[in-house]
């Protein structure tokens, strides 16, 4: 998972983008912590009474354990969102000619966490300000990005930008880069070794590393 100098921190032009595949990578439906499903029942809706928030902070090994450690997060999944790649594989990803970032799927009950509370874990969690890096991670996928999936959702995440921005701003931090969009883009599951992954390989790589500001919201 570590990052080399000389990935792409560019994202593709459209006609380079590779081109993917048609159907989803093989998905084993069980969370490694708690035994949930990671992708809900398209009959449900997905899931029934929860709400969905897609989080790009840097390598997504220790970006999804931050998330499953949540109370009231109900299930976290890994994959890739933000690019045209269709279906794409890590390498893929890594090659920095899908445009995707890598991405926790966090599913969460709003009556037992509310949407503040992600968010500030998020800004908490990783520097914003990076662009595509994190720390020793360097490319596209590791740029910072929260994917809405309601317009309260949006709304509060762009508040909680600005907010942030002036704390680190404070703090002698340059301005954040975190992509903020609604709707929420498409987002591929990735391959089943890298979901949970610090849960299967507790002593594996986790790059993430905050700024130290804490985040008022």
């Amino acid at each position: 998972m570590l990052g080399v100098g000389g990935w792409k921190q560019r994202m593709p032009r459209e006609q380079d983008l590779l081109p993917g595949r048609g159907q989803p990578l093989p998905l084993h439906n069980v969370h490694h912590v708690h035994g949930r499903p990671l992708r809900g029942d398209a009959a449900d809706g997905g899931f029934a009474g929860m709400e969905v928030v897609d989080f790009g902070l840097g390598c997504f090994w220790g970006a999804e354990r931050k998330f499953w450690q949540q109370p009231g997060v109900f299930t976290t999944a890994v994959g890739y969102a933000g690019g045209g790649t269709p279906n794409p594989g890590y390498d893929e990803v890594c090659s920095g000619m899908t445009g995707h970032t890598e991405a926790v799927r966090v599913v969460y009950d709003p009556a037992q966490v509310d949407f503040a509370t992600l968010l500030r874990l998020f800004w908490e969690s990783h520097d914003p300000t990076q662009g595509m890096r994190q720390g020793n991670d360097v490319g596209t996928q590791y740029r910072s990005a929260i994917y809405c999936h309601t317009p309260a959702q949006h709304e509060a995440a762009l508040a909680s930008r600005e907010a942030y921005q002036r704390q680190l701003r404070d703090s002698g931090y340059p301005a954040i880069t975190t992509e903020i969009a609604y709707p929420a883009p498409a987002f591929y599951y990735a391959e089943d070794y890298h979901q949970q992954y610090l849960s299967k390989n507790p002593n594996g790589y986790c790059g993430l590393g905050g700024t130290g500001v804490s985040c008022a919201i």
